[in-house]
């Protein structure tokens, strides 16, 4: 069956898969971008090879999702993955079910900061990223999946429909608020070391726990993406550079940047999930 790792796009959660990837694939702790590999995206092409024809046909994608699940637990493995994909029903079609799905982590972050980051990734103005969030028709995350090897459509929908369809069922749930990662990553560990626990078998200790914090700090993380060990980065369209991953973290605060209007769209949207997660 799968654990989730799921969020909505630039909320931590390649941050939040280096913790989880170092605690389980690591022997000592100490986190390197290879153990990314075994926590792989859904939905991605490799999954659906023999399932489907056109990969650019979402609603073929879509009445596929079940499928490809049960496949890959044909295994009867746990396998954690990352996704950023809704916990949607669309018509009949259930982006996952109980029978397929054992837990899930939601990571979330404050949307007025999500956008900063989104229009830095994407190449968005801020308008066109504040419009992102609020907008329920989306399908992908802004990149060209076409041009990519792996990649597929997603429907992410409002930011907060996204986590609304995550976090509606509270059983095996457990959400991670980014903005309790950067103050107190010690006590986030724990937290997702207890929850994990209940459905895997794997050890660690205070040493390795050490080890975790030290080498997946986002300092740290950024530090390695600029040596060039990251290799999930997008391209810019314009100039097809590698635009930064690990961009600016604790130092994105909306009172920097965004003006009232932006702000005024959002917190009148998300109202009652900002204030229900304490961002209001």
């Amino acid at each position: 069956m799968i654990i989730w790792l799921a969020s909505y796009p630039k909320s931590g959660n390649t941050w939040l898969r280096s913790i989880v990837s170092s605690l389980l694939y690591s022997k000592s702790g100490n986190f390197d971008f290879e153990l990314l590999k075994n926590i792989r995206q859904f939905p991605e092409k490799q999954f659906f090879k023999d399932i489907i024809n056109d990969f650019s046909n979402f609603n073929e994608i879509k009445r596929n999702w079940i499928t490809a699940q049960e496949k890959i637990n044909l295994s009867q493995n746990v396998r954690i993955f990352k996704t950023h994909q809704g916990k949607y029903t669309l018509g009949e079609h259930n982006f996952t079910n109980d029978k397929n799905t054992l837990a899930v982590i939601y990571i979330v972050r404050d949307p007025r900061n999500l956008v900063k980051s989104i229009s830095h990734h994407f190449d968005f103005t801020l308008d066109k990223a504040c419009k992102f969030l609020l907008s329920p028709e989306v399908i992908g995350d802004g990149k060209d999946f076409e041009e990519q090897q792996d990649g597929m459509y997603n429907l992410l929908g409002k930011w907060n429909d996204h986590y609304r369809s995550w976090t509606r069922d509270k059983n095996n749930l457990l959400i991670i608020k980014y903005e309790d990662l950067i103050v107190n990553p010690g006590i986030e560990l724990i937290k997702i070391i207890e929850f994990l626990k209940n459905y895997l078998n794997f050890k660690t200790n205070e040493e390795k726990n050490h080890k975790i914090l030290e080498t997946t700090s986002f300092r740290k993380l950024s530090k390695m993406e600029d040596q060039g060990l990251f290799k999930e980065n997008v391209l810019n369209k314009k100039d097809k550079k590698k635009v930064k991953f690990f961009y600016l973290g604790s130092k994105n605060t909306w009172q920097d940047n965004l003006d009232k209007d932006i702000v005024n769209k959002l917190e009148k949207s998300f109202f009652t999930e900002m204030k229900e997660l304490s961002y209001l």
